[in-house]
């Protein structure tokens, strides 16, 4: 039996999160959350229904899950509002963790497209003070003693924001995120992406799938290859299927990423 508990960690209607949680035995504690991080190219007519099915397979099999909604391009998001949201989210988890017998020993980002640039961008909360770029860390407002991430599973996730825009992928997907292109906004860019925040301590699983049409393999190839030399190297790991089997729980391609978060949850 699942239990779903919904929370907020902020007022806007999108600053929200649903906790999917196992049954323990009497006086047990979750080991470790997995935040699932949904995609839809940071737009807002993609929401959290998204990460509900994959947040209830996860606790089906045991794992606590938090599916994370945040500010999106089109309801107040974009930068800074939407990385601000993803950090507070995950920071909620401090809060939640005594109520509901959380142990935030291990926490692992699920995070899918999008939501797979989101998660991963998170993992490297400790890299972005030393980037040099004070003016954006201040707009985005990074708290210290937040809730650090433990690993990563990015399911064909936007991980070179840089090829991202070059490629102009889903009708300029960056630039509506980031509120204009990286000419005029290069901090911004830089910031925002993962690539810049390498090399992260943390152990990232870059799955992409074989026959992904929306988000090009090179999008985590590259991410991997930018990081071998690393303390720890991400891992690109391929599956069947599209970019939309990787949030199917029936679907081969969805099994492995729920194989490699119980790995990071161990």
């Amino acid at each position: 039996m699942v239990q779903r508990h919904r929370h907020y960690y902020g007022e806007d209607p999108s600053q929200w999160g649903e906790l999917f949680l196992p049954d323990l035995p009497d006086g047990g504690t979750h080991r470790g959350v997995a935040v699932v991080i949904h995609g839809g190219y940071w737009r807002s007519k993609y929401g959290a229904e998204l990460g509900e099915p994959l947040a209830g397979d996860l606790a089906a099999h045991g794992m606590a899950a938090w599916n994370l909604e945040y500010r999106r391009a089109g309801n107040g998001g974009g930068w800074p509002h939407t990385f601000r949201d993803i950090l507070a989210g995950i920071d909620k988890l401090q809060e939640l963790a005594g109520p509901h017998a959380l142990d935030l020993a291990k926490v692992v980002a699920l995070g899918h497209s999008a939501g797979g640039h989101l998660a991963v961008w998170a993992a490297g909360r400790d890299r972005l003070p030393h980037l040099g770029l004070e003016a954006e860390h201040r707009e985005v407002n990074v708290k210290d003693g937040g809730v650090r991430l433990t690993g990563v599973v990015s399911q064909s996730g936007v991980l070179d924001l840089a090829e991202a825009e070059k490629l102009n992928l889903s009708d300029g997907a960056v630039a509506n995120f980031l509120g204009g292109p990286s000419s005029e906004f290069p901090g911004r860019y830089r910031y925002a992406d993962p690539m810049a925040a390498l090399p992260l301590d943390v152990p990232v699983f870059a799955v992409h799938a074989t026959e992904d049409e929306d988000v090009p393999p090179a999008m985590s190839t590259s991410y991997v290859e930018a990081g071998k030399s690393g303390p720890v190297p991400a891992r690109l790991v391929t599956v069947p299927g599209d970019h939309y089997a990787l949030i199917d729980p029936g679907s081969q391609a969805y099994s492995k990423c729920r194989e490699l978060v119980q790995e990071l949850l161990r």
